[in-house]
């Protein structure tokens, strides 16, 4: 091993005013790792939904009755609160986990030679997202759960996913103008879809803040109209309306694709989309008819972020961006030094 360099008092200044140039100057990670650090990114923000569909599934909600502190007294789950304590505190500590993944990626994305600032303010929306919806967090346990607010937490974290997927994105592209892959009626269709999509997810919230799963043992009051129940069952019928609706909009996608002999890229990413579809369709009728089993409920949400994360893949396949070409001045001949 070579000796260590010295730190100067110079370079820890340096380091406190402005930490990531400070890293930039000393290092260059290669494409391939500031590419896994977005999908690791990615990856955790998609965990970090489905366990926290796991609080609420095994009624952990108020593992921890109060934010964010997990009792008056401790910052910590303690023994006397058994298994719903474990399960909140765990939760709320993976948000240090997807802040960390994130925190990665923005410095792998910092670091980049050359400096891509438009990647950078993907990497720092997402961290401001993350902050956000923990605050958000804090105040449905402040709260008691309440449906809206749990609602809420979700949608974000639904922003959050999309931001996250149109950042790996962005790691594998270049920095020139978008050129469009198809034209203009293949791309209303396509938002068209993504936001049918939009709407299939926010009514998904719905049906969960009028279901059984309240997310806790206690009485938790369950979305309603006035002083009127919301009537769970029309809810779920309309929102298996609006997964048929993506689902034939998907597949009408891939039919003008076809026909129109779009690039491969499109293509594909419809076709994956589609198979998304059927899975979740299938998990999702299977779970309305056997009582909303806990499995199989974590495992709908898990395919809501598959399929939120596919409609977003389809929308960033309309285009390409290749990378920036640099002009490299030629050689000067021995022909022009003589004539010069």
């Amino acid at each position: 091993m070579g000796p260590v360099p010295n730190v100067t008092r110079a370079d820890a200044a340096q380091f406190v005013r402005n930490p990531l140039a400070f890293i930039a100057e000393r290092w260059t990670p290669t494409q391939r790792t500031v590419q896994q650090a977005a999908l690791i990114s990615l990856v955790m923000t998609c965990v970090i939904v489905v366990t926290g569909g796991a609080v609420r599934l095994t009624g952990s909600g108020l593992g921890c009755p109060t934010w964010p502190k997990c009792t008056d007294e401790s910052l910590t789950a303690t023994s006397e609160m058994g298994f719903h304590g474990v399960i909140e505190f765990g939760n709320r500590m993976l948000t240090y986990v997807l802040c960390a993944a994130v925190g990665w990626a923005i410095i792998t994305m910092r670091a980049q030679k050359p400096w891509r600032r438009s990647l950078t303010r993907y990497g720092w929306a997402q961290f401001w997202l993350v902050m956000g919806n923990a605050v958000l967090g804090g105040i449905v346990v402040l709260v008691g759960l309440n449906p809206y607010t749990v609602a809420a937490h979700f949608l974000l974290s639904t922003a959050l996913i999309a931001v996250a997927t149109a950042t790996w994105q962005r790691t594998r592209e270049g920095d020139d103008e978008p050129r469009p892959l198809v034209g203009k009626a293949v791309a209303q269709l396509v938002w068209a879809l993504t936001g049918v999509t939009v709407l299939l997810i926010a009514v998904g919230t719905v049906v969960t803040g009028a279901g059984p799963h309240a997310g806790d043992s206690s009485d938790v009051p369950r979305m309603n109209v006035g002083a009127v129940g919301l009537d769970w069952e029309g809810v779920t019928k309309l929102h298996a309306v609006l997964a048929w609706i993506v689902v034939t909009l998907t597949f009408a996608l891939w039919f003008v694709l076809k026909a129109v002999d779009a690039p491969r890229g499109p293509l594909n990413r419809t076709r994956d989309l589609f198979l998304i579809l059927l899975a979740q369709g299938l998990v999702g009728y299977v779970q309305y008819f056997s009582d909303l089993p806990e499995v199989l409920v974590g495992a709908h949400m898990l395919g809501s972020c598959l399929v939120w994360i596919g409609v977003v893949r389809v929308l960033l396949s309309l285009r390409e961006r290749p990378h920036a070409t640099v002009d490299v001045p030629r050689p000067v001949s021995s022909d022009q030094l003589t004539s010069a």
